[in-house]
C-alpha cells in the first residue's frame, strides 16, 4: 500500500525556513547499534566502529547562522531554476537529473550549468478549491538553495539519486560516483550551500574515464545507507555509507555463461538491475538485465543492518519449514534447509523465543555461507501454454536491450523491458522467487580483528541444467495438486516467465538505438511511464495473471502525455523527472527538459488522459449554437395563415348600404385588421432581434469575402511560380528517366536477388554490426582494465587503507598465497586466451562487414 504524505502545516510564518534534518551518520556510532554478530565472540566494539565509520570524514566546518527572505510561492515552471536555458549542456537525458523527497517535499535538480544542485521546497494545492480560477497545482518558494559540492567533481552527472530519509545525495556520472551529504554544510554564502562531497570506489572506477563504466545506481530500498553499483565489468557491489566508501560491502562478480559456451558477446553484458519489492522473498532479491534481453535473479542479497517486517520475516520461515522439509524429494529438502539455515542466522530473533512480541521489526545481521556462494539464476525462460516450442520471431523484440524495471501488483510480479527499437517487453513471474546456492563454490570472507565479518565477495554462476530444466515448464491452473506445485517451487530451478504483452511504441527508425527510460507511478502500481526521445507515454496493464485474470483478453493501454515531434527518437529529451504523489489523491508529473524548461502534468486517480481529437469536416458546438439562435422562425417566413372567408354566394346576397352588409364588412375588415396588425408587430420584433445578427454575419462574409479576394490575388501572383516549378519538374523527370536508361546499362542492373540463405547471412552480419560488435569492445576494455588490475596490484594498498586482506576462515590449509598465486596465474591465462579468441572474432566479422559494403 501506498502511504500518501501530505505537506505539514507550517507552525512557523512563511518567511521562517523549515528546520534541517541531521543526517544520521554524524549521530553518533550507527555501526555498533546497527550490526551483530551471530555469536557473542564475534561482537565488534563500538570504539573500533567509531573509529572506523569517522576515520575518513573531516570535520565540519560551524558556519554562521544566516538570515532567511521571505518566500514568495510561484508556480514551478515559472521557478529561476528552470529559465536558466543552457541546452543541457552536460547532462545526460534519461530523466535521472532530478530526485524528489516526499517526506520533506523537496524537489533536487541538477544544474550542469552551476555544477550544483537546487533544492526547492514545493507545495501542492487543490486547483479546484481556488477561488481565482487558476489551474496552477504545483508551487515552489523563491529563493531556493543552490547545493554545492566540496571540491570540483571533474566529471558530467548523468544521475541523481536521494536517499529514503533524505540526507545523502548520489551524483552518478559514466565512470565516477560521489555522495553529497544534504545537511552536513561546510559553509554557506547567501543561498548557495558548501555541502562535504566524498568519492566513491575511487580506487575500483577509473579517474581518466577509460575502462570499467558505470551502468546504474540506485539506493536500497530497504536501506537508507546502502546503494548498488552495477559496472560494464559484469560485477555488481553493495556499498555501505555509514561505514567505507572505498570498498564495498557485498561484491558479487557475474557468471552468465560457461566458460567456452559464449555464442553471443551481448549475453555477458550487463545493462541495468532492479530491486524487488515487499513480497515474500522478492525483497531479498535483485533482478539483473543483460543487452540480448535475458533475466537473471540474485537472491538471497540482504544489507547488514538493514530492517525488515517481522511478520513479513515470519511468514517466509514458516512457510520454508511447512512445505520444504516435509517434502520427499531430496533436493527440495536440502534447498529448504539452506534458506533455513541463512534466515536464522541473519535473522536471528526467528530462532529465539518469543519473549516479546512488540517488536515491529527485525534487523539483519551480517553472515555468508563459508562453503557456498549464490546461484545467478537464470536467464528467466519465458513459458508457452500451447507447446514448449521457444517464442517466434514475431513474439521477439528487435535491438538490445537498454531499461528494466520491476513492479510487485498486487499477487503479481511485473518485469518491463525496454528495448532501443522502441518496443515494451511486459513479463510476470509465473512461480515465486526462491533462494539457490551453488554448493562447493566458496565465499570470500573479509572479517576484521574480533572476527566481525566486514565485507563479502563471491562469484555467481548460473546453473546450466536449469534454463533446459524451464523450457518443458507447463504452469499448472488454479486448484491442482498443490504438494507437486510446491515440490517444484523448491527444485532449485528459476521461475519462468509468463509474456504479458509487447508494447510498440512506434517511434521512429534510427541508425542507433533509442534511448528510454522507465519510471513508476507511486499511487496506481499498475501504471508506469516511458521516456524516450519523442516525449513521455502512459502505460497501464489491465491484465494481471494472478490478480486480474478475468482481463485476460484487454490489452495496456498507451497513451501520450508529452508529445516533442522529434524525428530523431535516440536523442535525449528528458534530463530530469520525478512522480509527486500529493495529499488529493492524485499524482503530479514533473517533467525537465534537457534545455531546462518545466513541465507540470496531473494524473487524476485512474482517470485516463482523454486524447485531443480534431475533426475538421464536423461543426463545433458553439457554430451550430449561433447558427440557429440566428435564425427567423418558420412560421414568420410562411407568412400568416389567410382567415376564414364565407363563400361569395352568401356575400352576394348582401348590399353595402344595408344594415346586414355593413354589419358583416366592419366584421371581416377587424378580423383583417387585427390579424395582420399582429403578425406585421411579431415580424418587426424579430426584424429588430434579427438586426444584430445581420450585421454579424454581414461583416463575417465581407471579411471571408476579402480573404477570398487576397488569396486569389496570391494565386494569381504565385500562378507565373508554379508554372515554372511545374516545367522544371518536367524537365527534372525527364533527366531522371534518361538516368534510368543509363543505370539500366550497367552491369549490377542483372544482379539477382539475394536467396533465403544469404538474406538470413546478411540479417546475421548487421546484428553483429549492431549488437555484437559493441558487446565485444565493452567486455574486451572491462577485461583489460581487470587484467591490468591484476597484472600489476597496488603495493601496500591494504595498509594505506586500514582494511584487513581477504581471509577464508578456515583450518588445516597452509601456503594461501602460493595457491592464490597459482589461481591468479590460470585465471590470467584464461582471461588472455579469450581476449585473444575475441579479437579474432572482431577482424572475422569486419573483414566480412567490408565484403559486404564493397
Amino acid at each position: 500500500m501506498t502511504r500518501i504524505t501530505a505537506p505539514p502545516p507550517p507552525s512557523s510564518p512563511p518567511s521562517s525556513p523549515p528546520p534541517l534534518r541531521h543526517s544520521p551518520a554524524a549521530l553518533g556510532t550507527p555501526r555498533s547499534r546497527r550490526r551483530h554478530s551471530p555469536s557473542p565472540s564475534l561482537a565488534l566494539t563500538p570504539s573500533s566502529s567509531a573509529s572506523a565509520s569517522t576515520s575518513s570524514r573531516p570535520k565540519v566546518r560551524p558556519s554562521p547562522r544566516r538570515a532567511y527572505a521571505a518566500a514568495q510561492w510561484v508556480a514551478l515552471p515559472s521557478h529561476p531554476a528552470f529559465s536558466r536555458g543552457d541546452g543541457g549542456e552536460g547532462l545526460g537525458g534519461g530523466g535521472g537529473g532530478a530526485a524528489w523527497d516526499a517526506s520533506a517535499s523537496r524537489l533536487y535538480v541538477w544544474d550542469p550549468s552551476a555544477r550544483g544542485v537546487h533544492r526547492i521546497c514545493v507545495r501542492v494545492r487543490d486547483a479546484e478549491a481556488g477561488k481565482d480560477g487558476e489551474d496552477v497545482a504545483v508551487e515552489a518558494a523563491v529563493p531556493s538553495e543552490m547545493l554545492m559540492p566540496e571540491t570540483d567533481l571533474g566529471y558530467k552527472v548523468t544521475h541523481l539519486s536521494l536517499n529514503t530519509d533524505g540526507s545523502s545525495l548520489l551524483l552518478a556520472g559514466s565512470h565516477n560516483i560521489s555522495i553529497l551529504y544534504v545537511h552536513e554544510r561546510v559553509s554557506e554564502d547567501g543561498d548557495k550551500v558548501i555541502c562535504r562531497t566524498v568519492p566513491v570506489a575511487s580506487q575500483i572506477l577509473p579517474s581518466n574515464n577509460d575502462g570499467i563504466k558505470v551502468l546504474q545506481t540506485s539506493w536500497h530500498p530497504f536501506s537508507s545507507s546502502h546503494f548498488g553499483v552495477l559496472t560494464s565489468d559484469a560485477v555488481f557491489r553493495l556499498f555501505d555509507l555509514s561505514f567505507d566508501l572505498e570498498q564495498p560491502e557485498q561484491e558479487f562478480y557475474l557468471q552468465p555463461i560457461l566458460p567456452g559456451k559464449c555464442q553471443n558477446a551481448s549475453s555477458i553484458c550487463p545493462v541495468a538491475f532492479s530491486y524487488g519489492s515487499d513480497h515474500l522473498w522478492d525483497r531479498f532479491s535483485v533482478f539483473i538485465l543483460f543487452s540480448d534481453g535475458s533475466i537473471f535473479v540474485l537472491c538471497p542479497i540482504v544489507p547488514f543492518g538493514s530492517d525488515y517486517n517481522k511478520k513479513h520475516i515470519q511468514e517466509i520461515y514458516e512457510d520454508v519449514n511447512s512445505f520444504g522439509l516435509k517434502s520427499s524429494n531430496q533436493n527440495v529438502v536440502t534447498n529448504s534447509r539452506l534458506a533455513i539455515a541463512w534466515l536464522e542466522a541473519t535473522f536471528p530473533d526467528l530462532s529465539r523465543q518469543p519473549a516479546d512480541n512488540s517488536a515491529l521489526m527485525s534487523r539483519a545481521h551480517p553472515y555468508a555461507s563459508l562453503d557456498d556462494s549464490l546461484t545467478l539464476q537464470g536467464p528467466l525462460c519465458r513459458v508457452c501454454e500451447e507447446n514448449n516450442e521457444p517464442e517466434s520471431k514475431s513474439n521477439s523484440c528487435e535491438g538490445k536491450a537498454v531499461g528494466f524495471v520491476y513492479s510487485s501488483v498486487g499477487k503479481d510480479s511485473i518485469l518491463v523491458t525496454a528495448w532501443g527499437s522502441g518496443q515494451l517487453q511486459i513479463d510476470a513471474l509465473a512461480d515465486e522467487i526462491q533462494p539457490q546456492w551453488s554448493i562447493g563454490i566458496p565465499t570470500r570472507l573479509n572479517v576484521d580483528s574480533h572476527g566481525q565479518i566486514k565485507s563479502v565477495a563471491m562469484i555467481c554462476d548460473s546453473n546450466s541444467e536449469d534454463s533446459w530444466a524451464m523450457r518443458s515448464y507447463r504452469p499448472s491452473s488454479t486448484g491442482s495438486n498443490v504438494k507437486s506445485n510446491t515440490d517444484a517451487v523448491w527444485m532449485g530451478h528459476s521461475p519462468p516467465l509468463l509474456r504479458l504483452a509487447i508494447v510498440d511504441l512506434a517511434l521512429a527508425k534510427t541508425s542507433n538505438d533509442s534511448s528510454l527510460s522507465l519510471f513508476l507511478d507511486p499511487l496506481v502500481p499498475e501504471r508506469f511511464y516511458c521516456a524516450h526521445g519523442g516525449g513521455l507515454d502512459m502505460v497501464t496493464l489491465h491484465f494481471l495473471p494472478f490478480s486480474y485474470p478475468e482481463m485476460a483478453s484487454t490489452p495496456p493501454s498507451v497513451h501520450p502525455i508529452l508529445t516533442t515531434g522529434n524525428n530523431e527518437a535516440n536523442s535525449p529529451f528528458l534530463s530530469g523527472f520525478v512522480t509527486i504523489a500529493d495529499a488529493y489523491g492524485h499524482v503530479q508529473l514533473v517533467s525537465i527538459t534537457c534545455p531546462g524548461e518545466c513541465f507540470v502534468v496531473e494524473m487524476k486517480g485512474w482517470k485516463e488522459p482523454t486524447p485531443l481529437q480534431l475533426d475538421i469536416d464536423s461543426k463545433s458546438i458553439k457554430d451550430v449554437e449561433s447558427f440557429t439562435t440566428g435564425m427567423i422562425s418558420k412560421e414568420l417566413i410562411a407568412g400568416p395563415d389567410p382567415p376564414i372567408v364565407p363563400s361569395s354566394s352568401s356575400l352576394r346576397s348582401l348590399t353595402p348600404d344595408s344594415i346586414e352588409g355593413k354589419s358583416t364588412l366592419h366584421h371581416y375588415i377587424k378580423v383583417f385588421h387585427e390579424y395582420y396588425v399582429e403578425y406585421g408587430h411579431k415580424v418587426f420584433i424579430e426584424l429588430k432581434e434579427h438586426g444584430d445578427y445581420l450585421k454579424t454575419e454581414i461583416e463575417d462574409k465581407q471579411k471571408r469575402l476579402q480573404a477570398v479576394k487576397q488569396s486569389l490575388l496570391s494565386i494569381e501572383a504565385k500562378d507565373q511560380d508554379i508554372n515554372n516549378r511545374i516545367n522544371r519538374a518536367f524537365k527534372v523527370y525527364d533527366l531522371l528517366e534518361k538516368r534510368i536508361e543509363g543505370f539500366k546499362i550497367l552491369p549490377a542492373a542483372n544482379k539477382k536477388p539475394l536467396s533465403q540463405a544469404e538474406q538470413e547471412f546478411k540479417a546475421q552480419l548487421d546484428r553483429f554490426a549492431d549488437v555484437e560488435l559493441d558487446a565485444l569492445r565493452s567486455s574486451i576494455t572491462a577485461l583489460s582494465a581487470r587484467m591490468k588490475r591484476f597484472a600489476h596490484p597496488a603495493i601496500g594498498s591494504a595498509a594505506g587503507t586500514g582494511m584487513s586482506t581477504w581471509q577464508t576462515p578456515k583450518v588445516g590449509r597452509s601456503h594461501v598465497s602460493d595457491s592464490q598465486m597459482s589461481l591468479l596465474k590460470s585465471s590470467l591465462e584464461k582471461l588472455s586466451l579469450l581476449n585473444e579468441e575475441n579479437n579474432v572474432k572482431l577482424r572475422l566479422i569486419e573483414h566480412e562487414l567490408k565484403n559486404q559494403e564493397q
